[in-house]
């Protein structure tokens, strides 16, 4: 992607960041971030930095793309005040859209959910069925059918991605989220600095994890190919906390043991298990993940061992 204006929502957040360092190589790249998960520091010195919420009014959405990243996007953030949640995740979202329409901006590549599958050991293609359980599953469904109608009613390319569990390490952009990033940067940085990692339940449960350059990848890639619909970006496999753990311990040559708790959240809403189905993305720009699990672990970990 080369000499395109293009506008990153919550692109001082930790995936935002990764994309639009990555992006600005190439390309005229602005951001916009209330700074509540994101920090400017974040961002390569070139980039654009625009102070604001997806719900105001003038957005610099005069531009050949749009990536729409920003959500409050916790299970704990929505259930403490739905409204807000709704207001940010959906409304924030048309926002961002209708002014990017009307600028003339026909390419929105923008964040979905895994989570909406539920949880599952199987692979989980797009077309499956999908429910919700959560404000926060609720929201970005609510985005992908705001998105099927941008795209049927005005013919935009509107991409929605389903993330499965994306992951860095406090060594990258992750550390500002603190207690909201992912478990890996969480477990890690407790078993560098001779923490136990606290695991909820028994540590069986099991997530698709899939490095950010890989997902940086796959967000470039569909808006290269404006693609239109929902796309997973996945791995395919899975790992449990426990193995996590193990794995990072064999890492640092440490022997760190966790803690069980018991989960704060319920369980017929825990989400246990989560597995992509690739195949679509895979088919439609051939797409694949470049950082397999162990590589990713390396990563997470160097910071730890210099």
């Amino acid at each position: 992607m080369e000499n395109n204006h293009i506008l990153v929502t919550g692109g001082a957040g930790f995936i935002g960041s990764n994309l639009a360092n990555h992006l600005t190589a190439d390309n005229d790249v602005t951001v916009v971030d209330d700074q509540y998960l994101g920090t400017p520091e974040n961002l390569a010195e070139d980039i654009k930095f625009v102070d604001a919420s997806v719900l105001e009014d003038d957005l610099p959405t005069d531009v050949d793309i749009v990536f729409h990243l920003a959500a409050l996007s916790s299970y704990a953030m929505h259930e403490e005040d739905p409204t807000t949640g709704a207001r940010v995740n959906v409304e924030g979202f048309v926002n961002v859209v209708e002014q990017a329409r009307q600028d003339g901006c026909d390419t929105v590549v923008y964040a979905s959910t895994s989570s909406i599958y539920g949880s599952r050991t199987e692979l989980s293609p797009e077309d499956m069925p999908v429910s919700v359980n959560t404000g926060y599953e609720a929201s970005k469904l609510a985005r992908e059918r705001y998105g099927e109608y941008f795209s049927n009613h005005y013919d935009m390319s509107m991409t929605a991605m389903r993330f499965f569990s994306v992951y860095q390490g406090y060594g990258g952009a992750e550390e500002h989220k603190g207690e909201y990033a992912n478990v890996i940067a969480q477990f890690a940085d407790d078993i560098a600095t001779g923490e136990a990692p606290v695991l909820y339940g028994d540590g069986t449960q099991t997530r698709d994890f899939t490095h950010v350059s890989d997902i940086v990848r796959g967000l470039e890639g569909a808006a290269t190919a404006k693609l239109d619909g929902i796309y997973n970006l996945g791995t395919g496999d899975a790992y449990d906390f426990n193995t996590v753990v193990e794995m990072i311990n064999d890492e640092l040559g440490t022997a760190v043991e966790p803690e069980y708790v018991e989960n704060p959240i319920p369980e017929d809403i825990y989400v246990h298990d989560t597995c992509a189905d690739t195949t679509k993305i895979r088919e439609a720009i051939g797409w694949k993940p470049q950082i397999d699990f162990e590589e990713g672990i390396r990563r997470v970990c160097a910071q730890y061992q210099t």
